[in-house]
């Protein structure tokens, strides 16, 4: 059984290098000074800048590579020079600012960005992303070394090669580095490994999820993230969903995209509906659930999913829509709480997340609500959350990648 995963590529969006305006001014009369870049035609000639008025004191630098000065002149001066045939290129030195980091809505959304403030960053939880893989030369991205592709053809047997996009953008999310560039992930030093099951049209099958959950389990991963599904159950996939979360891994998928304009439907897919693993449906800035977010009982947390801004191949970026998109933010939540609380189950910490979401509203179309990082970690009171969900049995304790059983 395979489905094919559809995704809405919304406008990309990159780095602004911000320059001002140099103005194209007057300069016949004397006027104010600033500082310019002059070019001569030929070796610096000291002499015709003396004759412009040009005193050793207006010299900031002399370069070496090319026969260019950087100096103060008053207008008068910057007009003169620049209709001399001596001198090739005048121009204003025009500020730059550094290239910036933009931090996604959804990130502080789910208190990510209140949790980095406090030290909370999700250092060492490991994360498996089962999805189309991930561009590990994106250099917003810290891809750990070893990956597992369920494909053997060329051209994806590599998890590093991520022809669709996707896996790349759900990585970033939840883990995009904090390093001034790009953007910010909810949990940005989580170690992210690529499973790739899905291939590069982004279309892969049960048996394939199954394997990658398998290596997860096989590698001592803490956390999958699985923004994919499909709309029939599969008792063996279930078994393996089941086997990962009784080894202490917490399992997180996106609900699917199924939903209708009224949220009336159970649509959730497979294996988000599976009781080992988290549901999650997407909102929108304003906690308003996304037209095409699916429903039912199964849905247990939200998460943003709308214009979500993150990482794709090629050290770009690029907002898409989806639960696909909802399913890393708790991923990311998850990892943060568990950084800081390794003690916590599975279960455990699945059940914090719960107490701890904001109620959004009907639990068929919310869950508990809102996943909130910096509540969970802080969180001290005892008690179920807001209402939807599924129950569980309690099954080991600690991450499993911890050394505990």
């Amino acid at each position: 059984m395979k489905k094919t995963l559809s995704v809405l590529f919304m406008l990309s969006l990159c780095f602004v290098l911000i320059v001002p305006s140099i103005g194209a001014q007057g300069v016949s009369s004397e006027g104010k000074s600033g500082e310019y870049l002059v070019q001569f035609n030929g070796p610096v000639n000291h002499g015709l800048l003396t004759a412009f008025g040009v005193s050793e004191e207006d010299v900031f630098h002399e370069f070496n590579a090319l026969p260019v000065v950087h100096l103060q002149l008053t207008e008068k001066q910057a007009f003169g020079l620049s209709n001399h045939p001596k001198i090739k290129y005048l121009e204003e030195n025009a500020e730059v600012q550094a290239l910036g980091q933009t931090v996604p809505w959804g990130i502080p959304h789910v208190q990510g960005t209140d949790a980095h403030g406090e030290g909370y960053t999700g250092n060492g939880v490991k994360v498996a992303i089962l999805d189309t893989g991930i561009d590990n030369t994106h250099e917003d991205l810290n891809v750990q070394p070893n990956g597992h592709s369920v494909f053997s053809d060329a051209d994806n047997s590599d998890p590093f090669y991520d022809g669709s996009g996707h896996g790349t953008h759900v990585a970033g999310t939840v883990a995009a580095l904090n390093n001034n560039l790009g953007v910010l992930g909810v949990a940005y030093d989580a170690e992210l490994y690529a499973v790739k099951v899905l291939n590069n049209s982004g279309s892969g099958s049960y048996a394939g999820i199954a394997e990658g959950i398998e290596w997860s389990i096989e590698n001592g991963m803490d956390i999958i993230n699985m923004s994919l599904g499909g709309s029939h159950s599969s008792s063996i996939l279930k078994e393996f969903c089941d086997l990962a979360y009784d080894s202490g891994i917490l399992l997180v998928a996106a609900a699917g995209n199924s939903g209708n304009r009224g949220g009336n439907n159970d649509s959730v897919g497979y294996p988000a509906k599976y009781d080992s693993v988290i549901a999650v449906a997407a909102v929108d800035e304003n906690n308003n659930r996304a037209s095409f977010s699916s429903t039912g009982p199964a849905v247990e947390l939200s998460a943003p999913g709308v214009r979500v801004l993150s990482t794709v191949p090629g050290n770009d970026y690029a907002s898409y829509n989806g639960t696909s998109m909802a399913s890393p933010h708790v991923a990311g939540v998850a990892a943060l709480i568990w950084a800081e609380k390794p003690e916590l189950s599975n279960v455990e910490l699945r059940e914090l997340l719960r107490a701890t979401a904001i109620n959004l509203g009907g639990s068929n179309q919310y869950g508990y609500g809102l996943v909130q990082a910096l509540d969970a970690i802080e969180y001290t009171g005892s008690g179920g959350g807001n209402g939807g969900g599924q129950d569980d049995d309690d099954s080991g304790s600690g991450r499993p990648g911890n050394g505990r059983p």
